[in-house]
């Protein structure tokens, strides 16, 4: 890893190092904590300042009906897919999926993949049961392993070289093929995206425009802070503020209106379009009642916000065994609620945040994954569940011909 030209003093960037950080690995007092700490701070940037701008200028398009965004990937990616055959089989499902969009709605759809950076996953408890064992939960893979041990669910601060290292693997496979004769405008994509959730691993990948000498995290194109993270007096928004990638936001169920504002006031103090994406994620029912007044105040403070829904992490539901799984029609069902809630209140609903494999998984139900007894065929999420791409293309269609007064 040679040293970069761009790379920032962190300790002189911004107020986030002493605020409060939800989520974070106990991984401070590790021996190879500063070693992996410092490695990052003088690495090469995974994203350059230029395609930021571009991918800005194009999610400014969205404020308007002019456009539309797709954001899909895995819940949690894996460091032992970062590998050509995978990521190809990724990039298929991006251009599948992104092209079915286009076709059905007659827009251009700028593609946005969950991939080159989604490592970590905040989770509701910090511990989990193994039979007589009690061990820390899995929070992906760039801080423990997803095999149920003591050890192996250790926090390591060197799996953040790790995550680096397979991140550049991907977004030079994002750059190709963004670059390499695909017919689409490479403004459209494909750009990569991860929650920035663990600010030992974000902070350092701050870099220097050398352009406009902006600060920008070079970690990704398009990074989102999550519900458990959103509070704006702590690190997720205070390090998000300082740069100036496009940014997201996650928003749920139990969000409160005037808090929301905050976090539009703090990433998006000048209002600008194609700065800040903000990404429901309630639930098909709860939806009705939490996101109207939310839109309301938003668009009433003036933040020409990008409106995308995430209509899976609302709807997970736990089988009689135990297994994690979403029903493809509460998918279908928050995601159109949300469209016609936006167009009741004339914003643009810019498009959809998903979490869908590669593979052909079976771990929602719906479509060709009949019941709770076909999930087990082939479960290989590390974290959440996902859809297939063929359960994919059901929701993309409904989004294009359907009407969430049409389905109970």
């Amino acid at each position: 890893m040679q040293p970069s030209s761009s790379a920032v003093d962190f300790t002189r960037l911004g107020p986030w190092e002493d605020m409060p950080a939800a989520q974070q690995p106990d991984w401070r007092d590790h021996a190879e904590y500063r070693e992996a700490r410092d490695g990052l701070a003088s690495a090469p940037p995974l994203v350059g300042a230029a395609e930021i701008r571009r991918l800005r200028q194009s999610l400014s398009r969205l404020v308007t009906t002019e456009a539309l965004l797709l954001q899909l990937g895995d819940c949690a990616e894996s460091f032992y897919e970062c590998e050509p055959r995978h990521i190809a089989q990724k990039l298929r499902v991006i251009d599948r999926l992104g092209d079915r969009f286009s076709e059905l709605t007659g827009r251009s759809v700028i593609r946005v993949g969950r991939m080159g950076g989604q490592f970590a996953k905040p989770r509701s408890q910090p511990t989990e049961r193994h039979g007589a064992l009690t061990i820390p939960s899995f929070q992906g893979h760039l801080i423990n392993s997803e095999i149920a041990s003591p050890v192996t669910r250790e926090a390591n601060p060197r799996r953040m070289l790790w995550a680096y290292e397979a991140s550049d693997k991907v977004q030079r496979a994002l750059r190709r093929h963004r670059q390499g004769g695909y017919r689409l405008p490479a403004t459209e994509g494909p750009w990569s995206s991860h929650e920035a959730l663990v600010i030992d691993y974000e902070s350092r990948l701050v870099r220097r425009d050398p352009d406009t000498e902006d600060l920008y995290l070079a970690s990704t194109h398009l990074p989102w802070v999550g519900e458990r993270t959103r509070r704006p007096a702590d690190a997720h928004v205070a390090l998000l503020s300082a740069v100036v990638n496009p940014v997201g936001c996650k928003i749920g169920p139990t969000a409160d209106p005037d808090d929301v504002l905050r976090v539009c006031e703090a990433l998006d103090p000048h209002r600008e379009p194609g700065r800040l994406v903000l990404i429901p994620r309630m639930g098909r029912d709860r939806i009705q009642e939490a996101l109207p007044p939310i839109v309301r105040r938003v668009v009433n403070a003036g933040h020409p916000v990008v409106w995308l829904s995430d209509p899976m992490h609302g709807n997970t539901v736990k089988t009689r065994l135990g297994l994690k799984t979403r029903h493809l029609d509460d998918v279908i069902t928050e995601a159109l609620r949300f469209r016609d809630i936006l167009e009741t209140n004339r914003q643009h609903a810019a498009g959809l945040h998903i979490e869908v494999a590669a593979d052909d998984v079976t771990e929602c139900i719906g479509g060709s994954v009949e019941s709770e007894a076909d999930l087990q065929r082939h479960y290989t999420s590390l974290c959440d569940p996902r859809l297939n791409a063929d359960q994919a293309v059901e929701l993309i269609e409904a989004w294009a011909k359907g009407a969430a007064a049409d389905r109970s």
